[in-house]
């Protein structure tokens, strides 16, 4: 039996990150099925893209366009909605965008009890942001966002409340920043092998052959 490690870096806000996992779960989804007494472990690091992002968030398309402009934004969205499709998510460009620093804070809180629930966190943050155009940057979102993740409501809104997490989060931000990561997502596997991007389902079985050849 071989215990795979998958340390992944990525921010809330990043489309290509929720692609990444959807791949790496695609990929880890066929090895186990040649390899069943094989386990994965995740464990998700925080990114800022935006460090400056406001809160609350501001229109996702004006601050798209204002950064893109409108048709490279159009070229970029119509890009997403193809892959997304082919990925099993359903992208919506509509409503808000801003800072992600507290939505970092909630997968702390999710780390906290253990790897999959830190999962369950990042998928119902997902969901919101790229799905049902949630504003991530907003307290009340990230509230039903971790209750849907099964974590406990007063202790989600007390940990909102305060800055539980944020000294993690953000040594863990500097951390990758000190490791010349410039860009999200970025899988680690094992501690040597390194996808930058959201590669196919064929680069992280190419990883998983190295560990379990070693």
């Amino acid at each position: 039996m071989t215990n795979i490690r998958i340390d992944i870096v990525s921010d809330t806000v990043c489309p290509w990150c929720y692609v990444g996992k959807k791949r790496m779960e695609s990929a880890i989804a066929q090895w186990t099925s040649t390899h069943p007494s094989d386990t994965f472990t995740t464990t998700w690091y925080p990114f800022y893209l935006d460090p400056t992002a406001p809160i609350p968030g501001e229109d996702k398309q004006q601050r798209y366009e204002r950064k893109f402009g409108a048709a490279r934004t159009t070229m970029m969205q119509q890009r997403l909605a193809a892959i997304g499709d082919a990925e099993g998510i359903a992208f919506k460009f509509g409503g808000r965008t801003g800072n992600t620093r507290n939505s970092h804070r909630l997968v702390q809180l999710g780390k906290t009890k253990g790897p999959d629930r830190q999962t369950r966190v990042i998928e119902e943050l997902f969901a919101a942001y790229f799905e049902n155009e949630q504003d991530v940057s907003d307290v009340g979102v990230l509230q039903k966002a971790g209750e849907k993740a099964g974590l406990g409501a007063e202790e989600v809104k007390e940990w909102l409340a305060s800055d539980k997490g944020g000294k993690e989060v953000d040594e863990e931000v500097e951390r990758a920043q000190r490791r010349f990561i410039s860009g999200v997502p970025h899988f680690t596997i094992n501690g040597k092998y390194e996808l930058g991007g959201a590669q196919e389902a064929e680069a992280f079985l190419e990883a998983f052959e190295k560990v379990k050849g070693e």
